[in-house]
């Protein structure tokens, strides 16, 4: 019989080894393309969580990603051993040069807490397999504490987040690009019983190891690059995996990337969100700069950019993660900082109309307006004048009051046909014109 090490050994040597496997790198869109909302609706109904159990995420609309591991060195992106066909021992290779001289998750906290996030999300593995905490469960010790670093780098950033008194969440993905069964489940089971077993000790290490967790963020569930996170449901067993995970964790929120549906959906990249108010709780994820990973910053969004995004999520019941991408010493870039501080002096001055709301009562029109609602409160958020003056339909409550939240003034009326606003020109925000609507009635 193969004994574990050898079999190991042999993953390695494998996956080293030139195959079609490593012969076309993936574009960015065709990853994202190949993710979204993709998990069995149908699987486990019994273990999505309450809504009271949501309601903080869902009230707190803006979180910050962390995507950070070995992948910051080579500043070529988190997908770099793949596109760039680095053979596993090449690629671990760069574990020895991680020490981050810098790495102090209290200043990401902070950072956070100034975006106006109500939570923050963390690599704590990427699809390259080294997992930045003490992981007994991770073969050929490629962790954190094996690196140069010499120390579980997770136990910090879950305190941190804490003691800022964010909400703590945790990505994992179960890809590994060491193990060629990854990539041939069926072909290689003892390499896939490796693969698997690696899967589930490691999840249960950060289920149980850092106190409380608030989000569980699953990525990579789909096999071999293809299919659907709910086409390896019969490798990964998410039902199982994710009944471990609310053994230790009863009112974690978590997403559909294990190929179960899920307590809220997903959708990624830096696309515009179109279309009406949608059923489900969903995130909106993106990154800042142009790469998840480290890599120079030659495009990072605004923070005009990113509020847009954030608007029209909210208005459409969804949530804004948008990711940053620590440097090899565990920098935030400046330029992203500064996005994200930018977005922080927004919600400061219209986070009334953000937080702690649900869409509606209005459908958002694409490009030019949508809402949100708390009490008797309706917050419209307007994102272009089409003419000198916008005309809503009419709802069953009566409007008593409009207020500009910019301080300036707006004309109003209603009529037959509904609600008629006009705001002039200088008035209007930017990117948004955020008005108080005051309503009387359902």
């Amino acid at each position: 019989m193969t004994t574990r090490r050898n079999v190991l050994k042999g993953a390695l040597l494998m996956a080293a080894a030139p195959s079609a496997i490593w012969a076309q790198s993936l574009t960015d869109e065709e990853k994202s393309a190949a993710k979204q909302s993709n998990a069995d609706p149908t699987l486990a109904p019994d273990l999505l969580l309450p809504e009271r159990d949501m309601a903080w995420w869902r009230d707190a609309k803006f979180g910050v990603f962390v995507h950070w591991g070995l992948y910051a060195i080579p500043a070529k992106g988190e997908w770099h051993m793949f596109n760039d066909k680095v053979p596993p021992e090449a690629y671990a290779k760069l574990a020895h040069a991680f020490n981050p001289k810098h790495y102090d998750p209290d200043a990401w906290a902070a950072l956070a807490r100034a975006a106006g996030a109500g939570y923050m999300v963390m690599t704590a593995r990427h699809h390259d397999g080294f997992a930045l905490w003490d992981s007994p469960s991770s073969y050929g010790h490629f962790d954190a504490i094996h690196s140069g670093a010499r120390r579980d780098l997770i136990a910090p950033y879950v305190k941190a987040v804490r003691r800022a008194g964010l909400r703590v969440g945790i990505y994992y993905s179960p890809l590994d690009w060491r193990f060629p069964a990854y990539f041939k489940p069926k072909e290689l089971p003892e390499n896939a019983q490796l693969f698997k077993r690696q899967t589930y000790g490691q999840v249960e290490e950060l289920m149980k190891n850092y106190g409380k967790i608030d989000v569980l963020w699953w990525d990579g569930g789909w096999l071999a690059h293809s299919g659907t996170d709910a086409d390896a449901a019969w490798f990964w067993e998410p039902d199982k995996l994710n009944r471990m995970v609310r053994g230790y964790q009863p009112k974690i929120l978590i997403n559909p990337r294990s190929g179960w549906q899920g307590d809220f959906d997903i959708s990624e990249g830096g696309a515009p969100i179109t279309g009406p108010i949608r059923a489900r709780p969903w995130e909106k994820t993106f990154s800042i700069n142009s790469a998840w990973g480290y890599t120079p910053e030659h495009n990072v969004m605004s923070w005009e950019q990113v509020v847009r995004l954030l608007v029209d999520a909210v208005v459409r019941n969804g949530n804004v993660l948008a990711n940053v991408g620590p440097d090899r010493d565990g920098v935030i870039p400046p330029k992203q900082a500064a996005t994200l501080r930018g977005v922080g002096e927004w919600l400061k001055r219209y986070g009334t109309a953000i937080y702690g709301t649900r869409p509606g009562p209005f459908q958002p029109v694409d490009n030019v307006y949508g809402a949100t609602r708390r009490g008797d409160k309706i917050f419209l958020h307007i994102l272009s004048w089409p003419n000198d003056e916008l005309s809503l339909p009419p709802i069953d409550a009566k409007i008593t009051k409009v207020r500009n939240l910019s301080g300036d003034a707006v004309d109003w009326r209603l009529t037959g046909d509904g609600l008629t606003l006009s705001v002039a020109p200088k008035a209007r925000g930017v990117p948004v014109t955020m008005l108080e609507l005051t309503a009387q009635g359902e």
